[in-house]
């Protein structure tokens, strides 16, 4: 089994800082190198990590299968590594391998990860990915703001919640038609740095 580690999406909302993210950027040559398209079908899976011991959401992200391509819009994320391209929150090439790692960076003895897949259209899809690539970078604490605002967009979906809660978002995405659900639990220990360890000798 992989193993993960996590991140609490950021600060109390008291705590929150005012100015911009900073823009982050791997070189545009690696960028291109490490896109990935799958064959479909084409769908939108919200990642919500919860508290294994309160049930509290802690981070949102939004993996997008788009016809052109596959990326998880992963605002405020820490996930890191030195193969995998990102642009301002954006995670580019995201195969099925690095997508479980993905996951398994995230679960851990202290939290677990909540996937939600609705399959939707090719032209849905492709929204959704232009609507990430162009957000921009998210500040710390507003991961579960900047997902619901790009799935609000989008149609059919504006009736979800402009929310800064992840478990609220996760309950109203639940409750749309043609969700399934699935959960991911590991009983590493709560040590990212070794996560992210055992992930560079898994991905070399």
């Amino acid at each position: 089994m992989i193993s993960r580690r996590a991140f609490v999406c950021g600060l109390p909302l008291a705590a929150m800082a005012a100015c911009a993210a900073p823009q982050t950027s791997s070189p545009p040559d690696m960028i291109a190198a490490k896109r990935f398209a799958g064959p479909g079908p084409r769908v939108l899976r919200l990642f919500t990590m919860r508290s294994v011991s309160s049930g509290g959401g802690a981070h949102t992200s939004l993996l997008i299968d788009a016809p052109g391509e596959r990326i998880i819009f992963d605002p405020a994320g820490s996930f890191r590594h030195s193969t995998i391209a990102e642009r301002n929150d954006v995670l580019f090439g995201v195969t099925p391998e690095v997508e479980a790692y993905y996951i398994s960076y995230h679960a851990r003895e202290t939290y677990y990860v909540l996937g939600q897949t609705l399959p939707v259209s090719d032209a849905v899809a492709e929204q959704a990915l232009q609507l990430a690539l162009a957000n921009g970078p998210v500040a710390r604490s507003f991961c579960t703001s900047a997902t619901s605002g790009l799935l609000r967009k989008l149609p059919g979906l504006s009736s979800l919640p402009q929310t800064f809660f992840p478990n609220t978002l996760a309950d109203a995405f639940g409750r749309l038609p043609g969700v399934t659900t699935r959960e991911w639990r590991e009983n590493d220990p709560d040590n990212k740095a070794l996560a992210l360890a055992e992930i560079e000798m898994q991905l070399r």
